[in-house]
């Protein structure tokens, strides 16, 4: 019988977690932090309240920031939502090709990654939608704040329902190799990728000013000074021309005045209002699309 959780406990775990992640958890989701400690209890033999009672006891231990861990959202697919990817594809990459020609070079930072769907997404998308940034310097950053999550994500192995969870079949099956019950990302695919971990309220990585930002899904679990703190930090770690990508649920508004919402609406795209005022931004029409069209368990 699982022993039940007191509201102390509750609360420890709901300080522990906005202090180290900035994450908001509600006094009522008290089934989510029993659903996301009961596995990482169970691995160490201990109950959820004897968990918490070491974390208490270690506060730069092992178990107190594997609470933090546990307790952040790793949903994610391939290509996720589908508009901010097609955006990518027929607006804001024709336009950064163009207007980085000179440098050839371009930085993409996909802040908050979990297993690697997002990054890997846009790495494929660049190999077959765009063969002339092969001898660009094209660099893919990609972070979370989750040891595992980032562990798995280097792997680059997938499930089949993994795979299945919005992979086209044409990417499947040129970019992965089937190993038993599991699919393997390419090399020449993981390569586009440098993944690290990193906290959002922390030091963020070492890295050129980005020319694309996915922050998608994240900013739902901030309260509002988290949110306004985030956004004004991208607003210094993006080319003034640079773009932000939010989740559908997720907005600008009321938070920085700096930020204006582009098309195709349907994406969440952002860009600095002044990026806009001088020329450099997504104009209202779309852009000219190229012709270019069981024998072990997974980790």
């Amino acid at each position: 019988m699982t022993a039940p959780l007191s509201d102390a406990d509750v609360d420890f775990v709901r300080t522990v977690v906005h202090a180290a992640a900035a994450i908001v958890i509600e006094p009522s989701k008290r089934y989510l932090i029993e659903s996301r400690l009961g596995p990482l209890a169970r691995l160490d033999g201990m109950t959820i309240p004897e968990l918490i009672a070491a974390a208490r006891r270690d506060p730069l231990g092992r178990h107190h920031r594997d609470i933090v861990e546990a307790m952040t959202t790793n949903e994610t697919s391939w290509y996720r939502d589908v508009h901010p990817f097609d955006a990518l594809r027929t607006h804001v990459l024709p336009r950064l090709v163009e207007r980085r020609r000179n440098e050839r070079a371009l930085t993409i930072w996909s802040a908050a990654c979990s297993t690697g769907q997002e990054p890997y997404s846009i790495a494929m998308l660049i190999r077959d939608e765009f063969p002339e940034l092969a001898n660009w310097n094209v660099r893919i950053v990609a972070t979370d704040l989750s040891r595992a999550a980032v562990a798995r994500a280097e792997q680059g192995v997938y499930s089949q329902l993994e795979v299945n969870r919005g992979l086209p079949a044409r990417q499947l099956a040129t970019h992965f190799t089937r190993d038993g019950a599991c699919w393997t990302i390419s090399p020449v695919i993981r390569s586009m990728v440098r993944f690290g971990v990193a906290n959002l309220i922390g030091p963020w990585p070492s890295m050129p000013p980005a020319d694309v930002v996915m922050l998608r899904n994240v900013m739902i679990y901030f309260d509002v000074a988290t949110k306004r703190r985030l956004l004004d930090r991208l607003h210094g770690a993006m080319r003034p021309d640079g773009y932000l990508f939010l989740g559908n649920a997720e907005t600008t508004m009321n938070l920085d005045d700096r930020y204006q919402r582009v098309e195709p609406s349907r994406a969440g795209c952002y860009q600095l209002r002044t990026a806009l005022t001088d020329g450099a931004g997504v104009d209202r029409t779309p852009a000219t699309t190229s012709s270019r069209t069981p024998e072990r368990s997974c980790p």
